[in-house]
């Protein structure tokens, strides 16, 4: 019963979940910025290379 008690009143792994998630959030903005970011410019460049090849 104490056992039960002590692992219930363990926060530590609560912790560590609430990071991960902070770092999922984190990640999922960086890569969703870049990929619009990208792909606008990637498609720019490919635009003025195709009008300059005209």
């Amino acid at each position: 019963m104490i056992l039960l008690r002590s692992f219930l009143a363990d926060e530590k792994a609560a912790t560590a979940i609430e990071y991960g998630l902070i770092a999922a959030g984190v990640a999922l903005a960086i890569v969703t910025v870049v990929t619009n970011t990208g792909s606008a410019l990637l498609s720019n460049k490919f635009n003025s290379i195709s009008a300059a090849t005209k």
